[in-house]
């Protein structure tokens, strides 16, 4: 952000103060913070405002008007995204398929992984949840799409972020900073619970990216997380 430290410390505080902003300690590096705004809180404050403005500007609910706009709007046709994560099993496998119900036949998606394994049964099961259907899906290393043009290249994983393959130079590289659902231990419920937030989560920033799609000059903050690192200084 090449501002000093303290003084984004200090807004970021502001902005954890007023629910906008969810903070998660990276899963590669402890020493990294990354920020994500939550996109649907500022929203319903933005039309809360509007509202206050003029009755007119009242949305009833700002959810449904989210993925309205989103739905009625389709991006230039086949636009080319790959989701990347570790095993390629649990987050990037969600996003694949919920990025294709979404946007169906405009959009080229795919994901991979930098340890590739199965496509884990509680991921079809949330996604099941969402209608979205994933037991056509496979696990793919992330080496075969080296190279090739992307749109958007996606790591929804801390850790692969770190190893991502250089792409393209037109190709926009996004991190979102997502814990692994499958790392969290409990009942089968709570485990379960896991992975439906995350699908849920991921719908929703889906959602989000599929505006920005259709309206690239917008620009490219607002649909990445951004992180502070805590790394000694050399």
């Amino acid at each position: 952000l090449q501002r000093p430290q303290n003084l984004i410390s200090y807004h970021l505080r502001l902005l954890r103060a007023g629910q906008l902003v969810h903070e998660r300690r990276s899963s590669a590096d402890g020493r990294d913070v990354y920020y994500s705004l939550d996109l649907d809180h500022l929203r319903t404050l933005y039309l809360d405002g509007g509202q206050a403005l003029h009755p007119a500007l009242a949305c009833a609910d700002p959810a449904v008007s989210r993925q309205t706009a989103a739905s009625s709007i389709s991006p230039p046709p086949r636009y080319r995204v790959l989701f990347l994560c570790t095993h390629n099993s649990a987050r990037s496998q969600l996003a694949e398929g919920i990025l294709r119900a979404q946007a169906g036949s405009a959009v080229e998606v795919c994901s991979a992984g930098s340890e590739p394994g199965y496509v884990h049964p509680l991921a079809i099961r949330a996604a099941a949840a969402l209608q979205i259907d994933l037991s056509g899906q496979q696990s793919q290393h992330l080496d075969q799409f080296r190279g090739q043009h992307f749109d958007y290249v996606i790591t929804v994983c801390d850790k692969v972020r770190e190893v991502c393959p250089v792409f393209p130079d037109d190709t926009r590289q996004i991190h979102w900073s997502f814990p692994d659902p499958a790392a969290v231990s409990g009942t089968p419920d709570e485990q379960l619970q896991a992975f439906l937030q995350t699908a849920r989560e991921l719908a929703a920033r889906i959602g989000y990216l599929r505006l920005m799609m259709a309206r690239p000059a917008a620009g490219q903050a607002t649909l990445s997380n951004f992180s502070i690192s805590r790394k000694e200084q050399p």
